[in-house]
């Protein structure tokens, strides 16, 4: 059951926008160019969630944990990025249900932010083609701060933006380190079955509610009102 809060951030990849057919296009356009096999979309899924950086990283070793050979990495890193600087929105979309539910969020008069660990260069872009950027007051992504979500950070200078306490405050994203961040900040968090958890099922991460769709967020509150 969630309470009423005052201000709600909203995660980007996974939550917003479904943005793992332009990310597994990426990697796999990377991994040709270095000689390498490529991995296909639904492997990629599972590796999204933590930034570019630790995509190419998973992408690289092909699984989750562990690290490539450096010299590799660096090799790969600035073609990845020069890839997705040009195929940020070409594949992806938003979710079902995203629009009206952000429509439904904005009429209600909620104070909106966005928190996402993906880089600025890539997040305003995406934002804005997909048709979101003008929703938030905030905008905060990967490289906004010193650090990133799973760290409360991000979460807590939002809090500072819109003078909200954190316990009126409601993060809605969709893996186990938007709930980290959300539980480390005093946020609530509720989280959306969809999203890239590295395949594991995120009630498992107890958020405080669960959603197939953000056009049940706004009856979820209705009903803490």
């Amino acid at each position: 059951m969630l309470n009423v809060p005052e201000m709600i951030l909203i995660d980007v990849d996974g939550t917003l926008v479904d943005s793992v057919p332009d990310l597994a296009y990426c990697v796999d356009e990377m991994m040709k160019q270095i000689g390498q096999p490529v991995h296909g979309e639904a492997r990629v899924r599972e590796w999204v969630g933590n930034g570019v950086e630790r995509l190419v990283r998973r992408a690289l070793i092909g699984q989750l944990e562990g690290e490539p050979g450096e010299a590799l990495f660096q090799q790969a890193y600035p073609i990845f990025m020069d890839l997705y600087a040009e195929n940020t929105s070409k594949r992806s979309c938003l979710y079902p249900g995203v629009r009206e539910g952000m429509d439904a969020l904005i009429r209600a008069g909620y104070k909106l932010g966005c928190v996402t660990n993906k880089a600025a260069q890539f997040t305003i872009p995406l934002l804005k083609d997909l048709g979101l950027h003008d929703d938030f007051a905030i905008i905060i992504s990967g490289d906004t701060l010193e650090k990133k979500k799973p760290d409360p950070m991000p979460l807590l200078h939002a809090a500072e933006f819109f003078a909200v306490d954190a316990a009126k405050a409601l993060m809605i994203g969709d893996s186990v380190s938007d709930v980290k961040a959300a539980r480390a900040a005093g946020f609530q968090i509720a989280c959306m079955t969809y999203g890239y958890n590295h395949g594991d099922d995120i009630r498992d991460s107890n958020p405080d509610a669960v959603m197939d769709s953000m056009e049940e967020l706004i009856v979820l509150l209705d009903k803490a009102a």
